[in-house]
């Protein structure tokens, strides 16, 4: 296959019939620059200055075709790898290699992607999922997810990381696919059969920093700010002098993944922490080229962003002055869930009153539109314009990486079962985009914990002795799991034979359930229905009209079975479409008198 890359893109590029190989660097500062080619780097090509004011540099090269090994030496320096590699075949701290993404075999010629309309997101981490902890093994997995529901698979950050474990966090090659996960191959192959499947895969990306251990991006120019600080490293430059080749950096590491490996959407990682002073942000640039990238390949895309501002512009179009993104995370569903369900938290729990805060988020999206946070000290949020936004453009879960990782052992919540179905009708049977964590749909007891697998021991011991310092002294319990013991890792791993068993099998049966009535019932979901919240005691209803349709969601939070009914039902003679107290559903003992119950009726 002949290759049809773009000319004009930072790193390595094979061209024309796949025996030339464009090479293109940035790095302003150095006044020779050299590629040096094969593993032992003995061919050794001088490169020239391409754009003298950006400080690029430039070489076609004959004969280097896919997987040929490669470093940069600036000023007869160390050979160091390419900050826009796309495969680092021996880690992070080894050579770059040639990537000819055109030896791809697709077959999805006829996938269109998926509209968020459509979306139900299932977040899941690579090495954990399954005992393979590979791409490939990803794949083995694509028929139960199709069956549950799910129509996309969320994957955490893939890009290259130090080691063989990691949650992806401290990846510092932003377009390359880590080695032991089955590298770019290896999520081309799962993009494929997942499309192939009817399932769309989305990347969590991470552009708000990089990990530390392999990093050489600052050796070649002023890809990081010390103005700026993260809790995680340094700060990306999206704003400072050199930070238009910064963001043409990241701009075509986003683009990249969408025309050459088909993926159908990017979650852009803690977008707060990318500050941008400029008029015309970042985020804007990115997600126009993201839309543009998957408009030109004939698919739809979606940019979903990763924030706590509650700030209505991220998901405002950029032509009307908005940042860009189609939908973002809704936080203020999940914490004030989660304090419904379990009572009183420590951390920025504090700021959420159980469930009249559900009912608002539920009513309105999101909670803090400008109320007083205790946990910030200051006012937060603005509100939603209603008519402007759609509820499908907040994202919604019960469960997420971080909720569960960011534990001293990264345990889940300790749910009853009738708990469980309660807060699953909460989020799946929600007008608002429904995200699962992997093994949730099944109560999986794995915990995922936070894990790492660095080289350097100060690295290591710094990681230990942080996550020992973000849980002293705050009133939790257990010990804090140490996160460079592969047995740390290996406690992570799912077991999907659970769900083979009870009370397993009916979780599962039960969500599965719940997705099917998701895209039955249309005026559970479709943004021209009316919407109106109710609280009555401890019994939130949420009843929708679409045309001659009516239905009502009634959830109860530990209330008193003698005390309330079904508020707001539209007949009490109407036997409901779904009960979790339904014996196929709960085998807790006296199911039918449990306080925590969800129930549909539609008329």
């Amino acid at each position: 296959m002949t290759s049809t890359a773009r000319r004009d893109r930072l790193g390595a590029t094979v061209l024309g019939d796949g025996a030339t190989t464009r090479f293109e660097v940035w790095a302003p500062s150095a006044t020779t620059v050299d590629v040096w080619l094969g593993a032992d780097g003995s061919r050794r090509v001088p490169m020239s200055v391409l754009d003298d004011v950006a400080g690029t540099w430039a070489v076609d090269v004959d004969g280097v075709a896919d997987g040929e090994r490669y470093r940069y030496c600036l000023d007869d320096g160390d050979a160091l790898a390419d900050p826009a590699s796309r495969r680092q075949p021996d880690g992070v701290h080894g050579a770059s290699a040639v990537i000819d993404t055109a030896r791809f075999g697709w077959h999805d010629d006829e996938w269109r992607g998926i509209a968020l309309d459509d979306a139900v997101v299932y977040e899941l981490h690579v090495g954990t999922f399954t005992a393979e902890g590979t791409l490939d093994g990803v794949i083995g997995q694509l028929g139960r997810l199709a069956a549950l529901g799910v129509t996309a698979i969320e994957l955490m950050p893939v890009n290259a990381f130090p080691g063989e474990r990691n949650w992806g966090y401290d990846g510092v090659f932003v377009s390359a696919v880590q080695e032991s996960y089955g590298g770019p191959a290896g999520l081309a192959r799962l993009v494929d059969a997942a499309h192939a499947a009817g399932l769309a895969v989305m990347l969590d990306v991470v552009y708000n920093h990089l990990g530390p251990e392999g990093n050489v991006l600052a050796r070649y120019a002023p890809y990081f700010t010390d103005v700026y600080v993260t809790p995680w490293g340094d700060a990306v430059n999206v704003d400072g002098p050199g930070s238009d080749v910064v963001r043409r950096t990241f701009v075509e590491s986003a683009t990249g993944w969408i025309r050459d490996f088909h993926v159908d959407g990017l979650r852009l990682d803690a977008v707060g922490f990318i500050v941008d002073r400029t008029t015309r942000t970042f985020l804007e640039d990115l997600t126009v080229a993201v839309h543009a990238a998957g408009a030109a390949a004939g698919r739809s895309v979606v940019v979903i962003a990763e924030s706590a501002d509650n700030d209505p512009r991220l998901i405002t179009p950029v032509a009307e002055g908005g940042v860009g993104c189609d939908a973002s995370w809704n936080d203020d569903l999940h914490h004030s869930l989660r304090t419904t369900l379990l009572g009183p938290q420590r951390g920025y729990f504090e700021d959420y009153r159980g469930i009249d805060d559900l009912a608002a988020a539920l009513a309105r999206g999101w909670v803090f539109n400008g109320r007083y946070s205790r946990f910030r000290g200051r006012s937060h949020g603005r509100p939603l314009d209603r008519d402007g936004t759609g509820h499908r453009q907040l994202v919604v879960c019960s469960m997420n990486h971080d909720q569960v990782g960011n534990t001293p052992a990264g345990e889940r919540p300790r749910l009853s079962h009738s708990q469980r179905l309660v807060a699953a009708a909460t989020v799946l049977l929600s007008p608002y985009t429904p995200m699962l964590f992997m093994g949730e749909e099944y109560g999986e007891t794995a915990p995922f914990p936070f894990f790492i697998d660095h080289g350097d021991p100060a690295l290591v011991e710094a990681t230990r002795t942080g996550r020992l310092a973000e849980f002293a002294g705050a009133g939790w319990d257990g010990d804090v799991a140490d996160p460079a013991d592969p047995a740390t890792f290996a406690r992570a791993v799912l077991d999907p034979s659970l769900a083979d068993a009870e009370p397993h099998r009916s979780l599962l049966a039960a969500h599965t359930e719940m997705l099917s009535l998701r895209r039955e019932i249309a005026a559970l979901t479709d943004p021209a229905a009316s919407h109106e919240v109710r609280l009555e005691g401890r019994v939130i209803t949420v009843a929708r009209t679409l045309g001659d349709e009516h239905v009502v969601l009634t959830l109860a939070f530990d209330a008193d079975p003698e005390v309330h009914g079904e508020p707001g039902a539209p007949d009490a003679e109407t036997a409901p479409r779904f009960d979790t107290r339904a014996a196929e559903w709960n085998l807790d003992h006296d199911a039918d008198r449990t306080p925590w119950w969800a129930t549909v009726r539609v008329s």
